[in-house]
């Protein structure tokens, strides 16, 4: 490999050597040789230290042991941290690049826009467990509204997990370790406050699901989204949800926990003061049979309405 350091791959492994195995083999075979490749490993055991000494790519891996766990965010703070490279390539150990051009593909659109600081790609979901997989495009209308606002993420997060991203180190922004469920989303929001995103179409990451993922215990868990949400919602501001697309995401937030009282957010966890819109939209919903709510046309018609009503309400703070 090259002297010269373009782009640091950051690995913050837990365990899954099995999975490592395969993003190590995908690193291997890229035609782009700039980079140096950071792991960080949370685990307790040796099996990750074991499988990088075994590796063809061994004699390239800058490997480190946490002396503590730091838990998921905290290690690929850790890993981006010590990176030397000017851009930085997370990618977690259960993904891995799509073919042998990917990084390529990856450096080269930073080469041809200088002026951006951040990039992401198309993606391909594996489902490990189901022998299937289907490819994943940001739509030109979705691609449009985060450019407007990247708060749209919360929304739908139409850039996608770290692993398919690529973007210039700034160490004054890392991933927040209070988060698990939203903690990329997080990251997008505040990383794009002063930049534009810029989509590369091409697929370059494969992004492996399987049931044993953290995501798997935080969706639709109340005791993780409950107090996410809302701490979110104190970070970005109430004025945010002035803004349709973020309101919808809180308007989908309380409906798909079906949280019908106050009483159920301090249940989850929460115990700052819940904001009035907070309180009218979990009022407003409950006047509402389920069904209605989670049937999509008129749970967008209500959403507008109700979105129209407080709207002055939010724009004054």
């Amino acid at each position: 490999m090259a002297e010269e350091v373009f782009v640091s791959i950051c690995i913050p492994a837990y365990k899954r050597s099995d999975f490592l195995v395969r993003l190590l083999d995908s690193i291997l075979v890229q035609t782009y040789r700039l980079y140096e490749v950071i792991i960080t490993d949370d685990s307790p055991g040796t099996e990750v230290y074991d499988l990088i000494n075994s590796h063809a790519l061994a004699p390239e891996i800058k490997y480190f042991k946490n002396e503590l766990p730091l838990g998921a965010a905290g290690n690929w703070n850790e890993s981006i941290r010590r990176a030397k490279g000017e851009w930085i390539k997370l990618m977690h150990d259960d993904d891995w690049f799509n073919n042998a051009g990917a990084l390529q593909g990856f450096a080269e659109a930073a080469r041809r826009s200088p002026e951006t600081a951040f990039f992401f790609s198309h993606y391909r979901n594996v489902f490990l467990e189901e022998n299937k997989s289907g490819v994943v495009r940001i739509s030109s209308l979705r691609n449009r509204i985060l450019q407007l606002n990247p708060k749209s993420l919360l929304s739908k997060n139409s850039i996608g997990p770290p692993s398919v991203i690529f973007h210039k180190k700034k160490p004054e922004c890392v991933y927040d370790p209070n988060l698990k469920w939203l903690v990329d989303i997080d990251f997008y929001m505040r990383f794009l406050q002063n930049t534009k995103p810029s989509l590369i179409r091409e697929v370059l990451v494969d992004v492996g699901i399987g049931n044993d993922q953290l995501t798997r215990d935080c969706y639709r868990n109340p005791r993780v989204e409950i107090p996410e949400y809302l701490y979110i919602l104190n970070k970005i501001g109430i004025k945010s949800l002035g803004n349709i697309f973020v309101y919808d995401a809180f308007w989908r937030f309380i409906r798909n926990l079906g949280i019908s009282s106050v009483a159920e957010i301090r249940n989850a966890g929460y115990t700052e003061p819940v904001p009035a819109v907070i309180r009218a939209i979990i009022r407003f919903q409950s006047f509402w049979p389920g069904s209605i709510l989670r049937t999509g046309v008129f749970s967008k018609c209500l959403m507008g309405i109700y979105f129209i009503f407080q709207f002055p309400k939010i724009t004054r703070g």
